[in-house]
């Protein structure tokens, strides 16, 4: 049996967890809250990052590159029986803008927008206990990347069928995944990007995305049109 050390609101966690839905892989959950730094969780990933992946009788793996890759080569190796999702489909070269991708919104994105917006929104004020209001400053600089990476989205689904390519990838599962976060925290101008919305959509409505939907935290309700398939 597989479990996942991850947060409901970290991207990086929900898109492993997109991941191993995709693949058919039934996993447990095991909730961390990283900002706490508990040396029961560093024993496991010193880096002290999500989410982790724990597998019987075998050495955890940390972070969604390592897992998603491991994915990736399992499937390989014993394929899923139905439809799973290959998460770095095609040639060499496809593969490679899979990964190219997948770091734009698991390194870029994260550093611009989502980390910083998940601190403003909810660690600091929520779950640290910060009586200020939000850095307005760093809001608005947050909202001007956030635009930039719509756009961007935008442009991808505009010209391919999906992020990478013609098929469905990790990168579709990565982006989506921040995506997901920053529109739980109500921060999403969607009627300007109207590509993005469409592609967010076909997201949303896969089977697995519905978990992540379901995700509440405590202090802090979403959207009421979060859940909706179509908004």
């Amino acid at each position: 049996m597989l479990h996942l050390i991850h947060f409901p609101l970290c991207p990086h966690s929900r898109s492993i967890r997109l991941a191993l839905a995709e693949q058919g892989l039934p996993v447990e959950l095991a909730l961390e809250e990283p900002w706490r730094w508990r040396p029961e969780f560093l024993a496991v990933n010193p880096a002290g990052h999500l989410p982790v992946l724990l597998r019987d009788g075998a050495a955890p793996l940390c972070g969604a590159y390592a897992i998603s890759e491991y994915l990736a080569d399992e499937q390989a190796h014993h394929p899923v029986e139905g439809h799973a999702l290959p998460l770095f489909p095609g040639s060499a070269e496809d593969r490679a803008e899979v990964r190219r991708l997948v770091d734009w919104f698991h390194a870029k994105c994260d550093r611009e927008v989502t980390r910083e917006l998940i601190h403003e929104r909810y660690i600091a004020q929520v779950a640290g206990g910060r009586r200020n209001p939000p850095n307005s400053e760093n809001l608005r600089a947050i909202a001007t990347n956030l635009r930039y990476h719509l756009k961007y989205i935008s442009y991808l689904a505009d010209h391919r069928r999906w992020l990478a390519g013609d098929d469905l990838s990790f990168a579709d599962l990565a982006a989506a995944a921040h995506v997901s976060c920053l529109d739980y925290l109500g921060q999403m101008p969607w009627d300007d990007f109207p590509a993005a919305r469409t592609w967010y959509v076909r997201l949303k409505s896969r089977r697995s995305f519905q978990p992540l939907l379901a995700d509440r935290l405590p202090g802090l309700a979403p959207p009421a049109y979060y859940a909706d398939l179509d908004f």
